[in-house]
């Protein structure tokens, strides 16, 4: 299902003493986050343009207006940070967007279940689908994902022995 907001992280800290947040990305470049002008902050989502956004290790670090010493900068703390969906170019499925999808055996047009719970490993992500057994499936497009169509809300994937976790 297409969601309107797409989680990209969350603030963890402050940075230094000039008001600057740390975001920590979940499952995106930091690089890539640079390029929004706006972001959706907590659960109610108040946009926010930063007055400055970079990169420092594994984290964006963002200058939000007003925000000028630490103990504001601190304030914002733990929340979640968003963007827009209508603000990617890409109409590529995000993870949080896969979650709850129907999964199907591409060959056999069997009703896998649902797609509950994205996971990022070194060699790829993995998708666990819950239905009758439980499947583990690797995000490797053309090799295991056939197609993903939010609109739909289905997923096709080839299925290989030793997929399901709980076989006999």
């Amino acid at each position: 299902m297409k969601l309107e907001f797409i989680q990209v992280g969350r603030i963890v800290n402050a940075h230094g003493i000039r008001g600057e947040v740390r975001l920590l990305p979940h499952g995106f470049d930091p690089a890539w986050l640079t390029g929004f002008k706006t972001f959706y902050l907590g659960k109610e989502k108040a946009p926010v343009t930063p007055t400055a956004n970079h990169v420092h290790k594994s984290f964006v670090l963002l200058k939000f207006p007003g925000v000028d010493d630490m103990n504001t900068a601190l304030s914002y703390k733990e929340r979640p940070v968003f963007i827009r969906r209508d603000d990617v170019d890409s109409s590529a499925p995000f993870d949080d967007e896969l979650l709850g999808m129907n999964v199907k055996n591409a060959d056999t047009g069997e009703d896998l279940g649902k797609l509950t719970l994205v996971e990022d490993y070194p060699a790829s992500k993995v998708y666990t689908v819950k239905g009758e057994k439980t499947y583990l499936i690797p995000a490797v497009p053309e090799v295991f994902i056939v197609s993903a169509d939010l609109d739909a809300n289905l997923m096709l994937v080839h299925v290989l022995k030793g997929m399901e976790t709980d076989a006999h």
